[in-house]
């Protein structure tokens, strides 16, 4: 296929190219992958100042999305790739293929790096979802971090730099520059930038940001950062965002309330345990979706007013196909379950063939996971409609599920994101706290935007 490129798409290809180092933070579905591939195709055949470029993105990305890149425009024919993903021996023969491109699953970093025997001879790095190496303590990132001083060129590239807010930001750009921006310590940055602000005696459970704080750190990482938002370059799809309320009877809101209360629940004869606030929140997150998994794993059903209301929403949806997305295993097999027996056709999207016959239309409902099927997929082709199950406090993965329909290439001229939410639950905070993250999110995207006028 014969690549035209948006002037958006141009800009960023030579900021690749002229920058070393570089954050390029576009929305979902605006071509990180193609704008990358053009500006190492120009790197390494037109100014030569690359020879061997290694890729590292989420497992399913690095084994579709990029090699299918590559593929599909004729400009980058020229271009040859082996995927490092599999067997350790599959791995080793992918690193010996002598290809120009190396892809492989950010899972295997320690392993190539630290395990494989291979020498680290790659001139150029691009980290696909760089936000993933948002922690300083990983083992990927440690173990990348001694490769780095290796390599003359890296190219981070996210849609979700701060999704947690800005301490994210810290082990990110250390990654990219080793330091030189944002200090080569956490407690560096912590204290430049932050002040404690929950705590419990010395110990301290978030930070915020000083006065002047924010405009600083944005400043500081300006030269290497370039940021575009879709809406703002192409001609995107209407997105309309729904509630849609599920009311839990009394006697199911006096168990929800009695988990929160005491944080010990007896359900028909099982004891349920909450030991921290990260266990109780998603055991609540459980309850409002309808089932809780007991201290001896098995499965116990609270209501069925979640499935209920989905089934509403398929039926409203007279064939128009729709993509549910789920938090919980329960989830899937409660969902399931009434999918079957309203002889409704249905496939969890988890493979390659799944999602090629989504996007074929093959099947009105397809269920996914956030966490396995949230990054660089394209779904847009089989539909436009997306319901939120189960609900996520990752605003990254919850950004991205959505821009796998609300995304460059999508027919439709709306694209509909509805949200099943258990009134007087936990859903209710979820929603709040994301629309709160999100606010950071688009403050620095929009501090770091670029000036196309050039």
């Amino acid at each position: 296929m014969k690549y035209s490129p948006h002037d958006y798409q141009k800009y960023a290809a030579d900021f690749i190219e002229k920058n070393p180092i570089t954050a390029i933070l576009l929305d979902m579905g605006m071509g990180k992958s193609v704008i990358t591939l053009t500006a190492i195709n120009q790197l390494m055949y037109e100014l030569f100042e690359v020879q061997k470029v290694l890729i590292i993105a989420p497992l399913k990305v690095a084994k579709n999305t990029w090699p299918a890149e590559i593929e599909k425009w004729d400009h980058l024919k020229g271009l040859t790739y082996s995927v490092a993903v599999g067997t350790p021996a599959e791995r080793l023969a992918a690193l010996n293929a002598g290809a120009n491109i190396t892809i492989i699953n950010r899972e295997n970093i320690p392993w190539l790096i630290e395990d494989s025997g291979i020498p680290f001879d790659f001139d150029m790095i691009v980290i696909d979802e760089l936000s993933s190496f948002k922690n300083h303590k990983a083992k990927r990132f440690k173990a990348l971090m001694k490769a780095r001083p290796k390599v003359k060129r890296i190219v981070g590239l996210t849609g979700t730099p701060s999704s947690n807010g800005l301490m994210d930001l810290f082990a990110e750009f250390k990654l990219l520059d080793m330091g030189k921006r944002l200090g080569r310590f956490i407690g560096q940055y912590r204290y430049t930038y932050f002040t404690p602000d929950r705590m419990n005696g010395p110990i301290v459970y978030s930070y915020r940001l000083l006065p002047g704080a924010e405009d600083e750190i944005y400043r500081k990482i300006s030269d290497i950062t370039i940021s575009m938002k879709c809406t703002d370059h192409l001609t995107m799809p209407e997105k309309i965002e729904t509630q849609v309320e599920a009311v839990m009877s009394d006697a199911e809101t006096a168990r929800y309330e009695k988990m929160k209360k005491e944080l010990v629940l007896n359900l028909d004869g099982e004891e349920i345990t909450a030991a921290n606030a990260a266990s109780l929140s998603g055991k609540l997150c459980q309850m409002a979706n309808g089932a809780i998994y007991a201290d001896d794993e098995s499965i116990l059903e609270i209501h069925q007013r979640k499935l209920d209301a989905l089934e509403d929403i398929i039926e409203a949806a007279n064939g128009k196909p729709l993509l549910v997305a789920y938090w919980f295993k329960h989830d899937l097999i409660r969902i399931s379950e009434r999918l079957h027996k309203l002889h409704i056709p249905f496939s969890r999207l988890d493979d390659t063939a799944s999602i090629r016959r989504w996007n074929n239309g093959e099947f009105p409902v397809a269920l996914i996971h956030p966490a396995s099927a949230g990054h660089g997929l394209n779904l847009q082709s089989g539909g436009s409609a997306i319901v939120w199950f189960g609900l996520t406090w990752s605003l990254e993965l919850y950004q991205q599920t959505n821009a796998r329909l609300w995304r460059q290439g999508q027919t439709a001229k709306t694209v509909v994101v509805q949200h099943i939410v258990a009134k007087g639950t936990i859903d209710e905070r979820i929603v709040k706290t994301l629309s709160q993250k999100e606010h950071t999110q688009t403050a620095l995207i929009d501090a770091v935007k670029a000036d196309l006028k050039i």
